[in-house]
This record gives structure tokens, sequence and C-alpha cells, in this order.
């Protein structure tokens, strides 16, 4: 007979979605089991996503800023890059992170079970582990199993083609790699594998990088791949890859001379789809749309009122920070407290150099809605702070509401921009103006005066940029 355990309030999955409402759902006093297939929570977000792809950025990050040095009369030699060691830098900070967690379980008393859980029905789990199966009875349940990366149909994972998992764990810096897809997830890897010494190429099928983000955004960041890259290719598909001894050969269909070409390694990074198959839910009420995403209510309960779902398998968009927000939801609806998810900002960052980051309305969504807006920008090249840094390629725009003022939306391009635009988001939740920003003394010289700038020129009257408004 397997073992089997009582909780209150059950959690499969323990990405930071899952750890999150766990931790909370202990934290109110409810008995808590949290299921995830590590030893230690985390979810792909601490071990194969986020936090590794992080610290591999910011040794891309000295790299490149150790080059940029020489601008400023300040050289250094040729960086030599300890492969072993960075992959062990990598490790110390995912081990760190994820065995704090499993601290902070202990300490609540949650019983952490190592393994894959899947409903027997609305009521119960069978959790395989090492050592067997394990059934979990609850009163509710929390789905928290996140994402996995998409393969072309053509090109599955494995060999030298690798999904965004493999490629964190630097099998070697290849001579030359291509990179599927200009997304925030190619662009980031690309630019660790570009400044570690591969010759990157770059293919997106749409017409920009980034697809979606607004394009005085991404301009920034194109000017400056081009520079880190081999070829950074847009309108430009897959024809067909064929892999070899020797390398990945790729048909390409695009405005290029060369439309055969082969490659040391592949990479792709197409985009993300729910974990939400297998797990049982077809015994259950729980309903999943054509995307494979869980449907859900603002409380993130599903079908079956035991069963809520949160972070990517219950929809877009496939944030880390989301998912905790919303495990945090679906605990207090849980323990009875009135709470829905309703916010006004999601933020968003992609971390390449320079960052990106916007909250609320775009400047693209507006446009492609019909809402009308003012759209304040400062330039960083007007920032003395930018200037300080050597980067003068940024920008900062606030979209506010006509005649209210009222902050819509915030978008920056920028080192740090990911930073800053936690000032963005507080401004739309609270529904601040761009009144209150001009008025909000910023310190300097700092980048975050590029937020009030922005604010005043909505009103014509930003000191560092000289853009009349018009009457």
């Amino acid at each position: 007979m397997p073992d089997t355990q009582m909780a209150r309030v059950a959690v499969l999955g323990g990405g930071p979605g899952g750890y999150a409402a766990a931790f909370l759902a202990a934290d109110l006093g409810l008995e808590t089991v949290l299921v995830g297939p590590d030893v230690n929570p985390g979810g792909v977000c601490l071990y194969r996503g986020c936090i590794p792809s992080k610290a591999l950025l910011h040794v891309a990050k000295v790299i490149h800023e150790s080059r940029d040095a020489a601008d400023w009369g300040v050289t250094f030699a040729k960086p030599k890059v300890d492969l072993d060691r960075v992959r062990a830098w990598k490790s110390e900070v995912v081990e760190k992170l994820t065995g704090g967690l499993g601290q902070l379980s202990r300490r609540r008393n949650i019983s952490y079970i190592q393994g894959t859980g899947r409903f027997e029905n609305a009521r119960s789990l069978a959790v395989e582990t090492a050592n067997g199966l394990v059934r979990v009875g609850f009163e509710d349940a929390i789905v928290a199993t996140g994402s996995r990366p998409v393969a072309l149909p053509f090109a599955p994972f494995g060999g030298r083609v690798m999904d965004s998992n493999a490629a964190l764990d630097l099998p070697e810096v290849p001579e030359r790699l291509l990179v599927v897809g200009g997304g925030y997830i190619g662009l980031e890897m690309g630019s660790v594998y570009a400044a570690l010494g591969s010759k990157v190429t770059v293919v997106e099928m749409m017409g920009s990088l980034l697809p979606g983000v607004d394009p005085d955004l991404v301009r920034p960041l194109a000017r400056r791949v081009e520079t880190q890259f081999e070829a950074v290719h847009v309108n430009t598909r897959i024809v067909s890859m064929e892999e070899t001894s020797s390398g990945v050969n790729v048909a390409l269909d695009g405005a290029l001379e060369d439309r055969n070409q082969t490659f040391d390694r592949v990479l792709v990074s197409v985009g993300r789809k729910p974990n939400s198959s297998g797990l049982g839910l077809e015994g259950t009420a729980v309903r999943v749309d054509a995307q494979g995403f869980i449907e859900v209510n603002g409380q993130r309960r599903t079908g079956e009122p035991s069963i809520y779902a949160i972070g990517d398998v219950a929809g877009q968009p496939m944030l880390a920070h989301k998912a905790s927000h919303e495990g945090r939801i679906a605990v207090e609806a849980i323990a009875g407290h009135k709470a829905v998810y309703e916010p006004a900002a999601i933020p968003a960052v992609v971390f390449t150099d320079p960052e990106i980051a916007w909250c609320g309305l775009t400047e693209t969504e507006a446009k492609a809605r019909g809402i009308a807006v003012e759209i304040g920008r400062f330039p960083w090249g007007a920032s003395g702070r930018a200037l300080t840094l050597g980067r003068t390629d940024g920008l900062t725009k606030i979209l506010v509401e006509p005649g209210t003022g009222r902050v819509l939306g915030v978008g920056i391009c920028g080192p740090g921009a990911g930073e800053l635009i936690a000032e963005g988001v507080l401004a739309v939740e609270m529904a601040a103006t761009a009144r209150d920003l001009d008025l909000t003394i910023h310190p300097h010289p700092t980048l975050s005066e590029t937020v009030m700038e922005a604010a005043a020129s909505i009103f014509g009257t930003a000191t560092n940029v000289y853009k009349p408004k018009r009457k």
C-alpha cells in the first residue's frame, strides 16, 4: 500500500508560484504539502531559467564592460574564460537559492515531496517518488506545473539542437551558434554566448526583434546586438535542419545571400507551452483550453471547486512574478479571505544589454486598440548619469490618459531598466498622474531621474530637453 498523507492544501509544482503559495498557506496556519521534481523547491525558474540565466548574463555584462572601458582610457587584457568555473559559479548561485528555499520549507513545517504528481480525483494526488508511490489527500489543491520549451517539428531537442535548458548548461562555447527566435530568451542566451566568444546568428520570422514590444524601445538594443552578433536576420524562417557529425546544416528562407549555412550548435527559442497534460485532469471538472492553458476565474479557481491553477499553466504572461502573485491570491481565497487577481500592471523585463522593461499599456497596444494617449519621452543622451556610464542609448517614456494625466503605462530601455520599472508599476497601480511623478523629487544624478523627466515632458517642462508642449 502506498504511503498516505493528508493536507489542507496540496501544491503541485515547486516553482515561484508553487512555493510562494505553499509558504503563504503555511504562514496562514494551513497544513501544506508541496510537490516538486527537484531536491528543493525552485522549479524551472531557479534551476533552469530565470536565475542561472541572470548569473550568466552578469558574466557577459562584465566581459562587455571590460571592452567598453577602452573608450574611457582603461584597457584590460582579453578576458580568459574558464568555462568550468563559470558553470560552477552558476551552480553555486542556484544551490544557495534553492537550498535556502528548502530551509524555509522546513521551518514552516511544510511537507515537501520530491516527485511528480497526478490527480486521482478532485481530492487526491498520486505522487511518484524515488522510493515509490505517495498518495496525498487534500481539501484544496493548487496546480503550478509551469511550462516547457516548444520544439520545431523538424528539429527535436537533443545532440547539437538545444532548448534553453540545455543552453544554460554551457556544454561548450560553439564557434558558430544559430539562435532560432528573436524573443527575450533567444536574445538573452545569444548575448551570453556572444560574450563568451561564439559567432552568433539570430533568425526571427517576424519583422523585428522582440515582436510586440514597442519599436522605439527595441531600437537601441537592436543596434547594440548588431555589433555583438555575427548576423541578425528578421523576416526569415527555418526551412529545414539536418544534424551531421560536424554540425547542423540549416536551410533559411529570407532576404539573405547565403540561404544554406552550417552551425556548430542551434538554440531553438520559439516559445513555451503549458505543462497541463499528464496531470490526470481529465478525471476532474478542470477545463483546459485549445492552447493547453487551464481555465480559471478571478480567484484562480478552476471548474473543479477544490482545484486552483496559477502561473504559466494558467495563462499568459508566462512570468515568475505573475505566478507568485497568483499563488498568493489562490491561497487567500482558499483561506476564505476576499481576494481577486486584478493587477493593473504586470512588469516585463528583457535582461539583455541594454535591458528593456515595460508595464501597463504599451504604445503598440494603444494604437491597436484605438486608445488615445499622451506620451512623454526622455532620451538618455540628456541624462547626466547615463553620460557618466557611457550609456546614452537608452529611453524612458510614459503613456498617460489625456485630460486626467493618469499614468497608463511606462516603458524603459537602458541599463538597469528592470530595476527602474518598479516605479512605473507602482504609478499605474495607484493611478498616479504624470504631475505626481513630475513633482516627486528624484535623487541626482541617477537614472531614476529619467522617469521624472519623461513625466515633465508631458507638460513641455522637462529640464534637460527642450520640447515645448504644443498649444
